[in-house]
């Protein structure tokens, strides 16, 4: 097999000696992990920039009581409106990044994803500065900010189609859960990133806040475009066994025979074809699991855009904490989520259930939430530790389903080892879970104005719901794990 030259990014080019057979495969591996991990995490430093500046952009609520404060934020999210107008900021790229995504999905499996990454990060990147502009133009429009916002989530979109087709096309399913957790704390640590670096230049302007996440994204965007390498067929290498190991284990019970033969023919002509976006619908898990991952995006999204602004105008221990370090304080939510990730990924590759796992992780974060809301305010210690037991809990089975699910279900034998369904399936459930995303910031908007345990009892809820959409799939892995035995110690551990 012969090197595809035109898909060998420069690096490769300039220096031959990063090419097989100098390099070994599990080098491009690594090579691959680390520099798709640093893309989304610059991508979601990008994003946090506006859940920081909430606090300084919107209403001034004064301590201890519901008025605003004389200090009122910057026009036009300061008054009794602001919030909902801040809302209305997380509606407006959350809504466009969900469109986004679906056509980010349908696009990427048909050109090259090293360059579509790049594109995505470099308009990113110039439309998070954009919004950082605001502040030194003394713009005060409404309408800036949401074009502003709309456009940077359509550019945003791109990213999480291109990185996990990219992944999904070095890795076989062996040990995915815990290789995709490990790597999906890219998630958690771009959003620790982007809150360190946004609080540390706050008090120099809120301007400063956008701008340097942006600049990040574009110089790792120059990395992607310079380094990686999207397929192991394009430097003449043998990919991961996929055709063998492409079998999903979370399905329904029965699959129509017509619904099988049609995803099987539409495949077998052509490996490399991309899937039809209802096809891609119509594969066993798919559905249930983005239905799920709408609900958990919207308890996590409502988190990421809004717990700087809920810290800082929630007393700890009697004390009302500053913006700085309302934004500080609220990365131990995403180091809980970056453990819960890799634990997630650990336990669903032992019990080899990934449904069975999620609910397990959503139903425990139905108290982590109560105790959270309840005693998170007593003291700091309780704050952090709850803080970081919500994060664990709810990041866990979001990040599972997000990667190792959409990789399964992208890579399952319905398809005839067509790995070009991977980025339509991603694109499929984050798609659909960027829909929760977009309404629970929008709807902790307006309900926060009722009050915060408004807004808990909302999010649990969701996780209720989430947790109800699996039942089905992990009923199915129950049964066919007991029926191949690979959970009979269990059983015989139980008489």
């Amino acid at each position: 097999m012969q090197p595809q030259t035109l898909n060998v990014p420069p690096a490769l080019t300039l220096f031959p000696t990063l090419r097989p057979p100098h390099k070994t495969f599990t080098f491009h591996q690594f090579l691959v992990l680390l520099i798709t991990f640093l893309a989304y995490a610059s991508f979601h430093a990008s994003r946090k920039p506006p859940s920081i500046v909430k606090s300084v952009l919107g209403p001034k609520i004064e301590p201890n009581s519901s008025h605003i404060g004389p200090d009122s934020g910057w026009p036009p999210f300061d008054g009794p409106q602001g919030t909902h107008r801040l809302g209305e900021l997380d509606l407006a790229f959350l809504s466009s990044y969900s469109i986004g995504m679906y056509l980010a999905g349908h696009v990427g499996d048909r050109i090259d994803l090293r360059l579509f990454l790049v594109f995505g990060m470099v308009g990113s990147g110039a439309f998070t500065i954009f919004f950082g502009l605001g502040y030194w133009l003394d713009l005060h429009w409404l309408g800036f900010f949401l074009v502003v916002q709309v456009l940077c989530g359509l550019f945003q979109s791109i990213g999480w189609p291109c990185v996990v087709a990219v992944v999904g096309n070095w890795f076989g399913k062996d040990k995915r859960g815990l290789i995709m957790g490990v790597w999906n704390s890219h998630t958690s640590v771009g959003n620790i990133i982007g809150s360190v670096v946004a609080s540390g230049v706050l008090e120099f302007g809120w301007g400063w806040s956008f701008v340097l996440p942006g600049v990040l994204v574009i110089v790792v965007g120059i990395v992607v475009f310079v380094f990686l390498v999207t397929s192991p067929e394009d430097l003449g290498l043998e990919s991961p066994g996929m055709e063998i190991e492409m079998n999903v284990e979370v399905r329904p019970d029965r699959v129509e025979s017509e619904e099988a033969g049609l995803l099987v023919s539409s495949g077998s002509s052509d490996t490399l074809a991309a899937i039809g976006f209802l096809e891609a619908w119509r594969l066993p898990g798919v559905a249930p699991f983005a239905f799920c991952l709408f609900f958990s995006k919207l308890v996590a999204y409502t988190f990421l855009y809004w717990l700087p602004f809920y810290i800082r105008h929630t007393a700890v221990a009697g004390v009302h904490l500053s913006h700085k370090t309302s934004g500080i304080l609220s990365t131990i939510f995403d180091i809980g989520g970056v453990f819960g990730g890799i634990l997630a990924g650990f336990v669903s590759d032992v019990i080899d259930a990934r449904a069975v796992t999620s609910i397990v992780f959503l139903l425990l974060s139905i108290p982590a939430l109560v105790f959270y809301r309840l005693y998170g305010s007593v003291s700091m210690f309780a704050n952090i530790g709850l803080m970081f037991l919500s994060g664990l809990l709810v990041n866990g089975p979001y990040s599972l389903i997000t990667t190792a699910v959409a990789a399964d279900l992208g890579t399952q034998s319905m398809v005839s080892g067509n790995s070009r369904a991977l980025a339509t399936v991603t694109a499929i459930i984050d798609g659909t879970g960027s829909v929760g995303a977009a309404l629970g910031p929008l709807l902790a908007g307006y309900i926060s104005s009722r009050g915060w345990n408004s807004v808990f009892f909302m999010l649990i809820v969701s996780v209720f719901f989430a947790s109800l959409f699996l039942i089905r799939v992990a009923r199915s892995e129950i049964r066919e794990r007991l029926n191949a035995g690979k959970w009979s110690w269990n059983i015989m551990s139980s008489h």
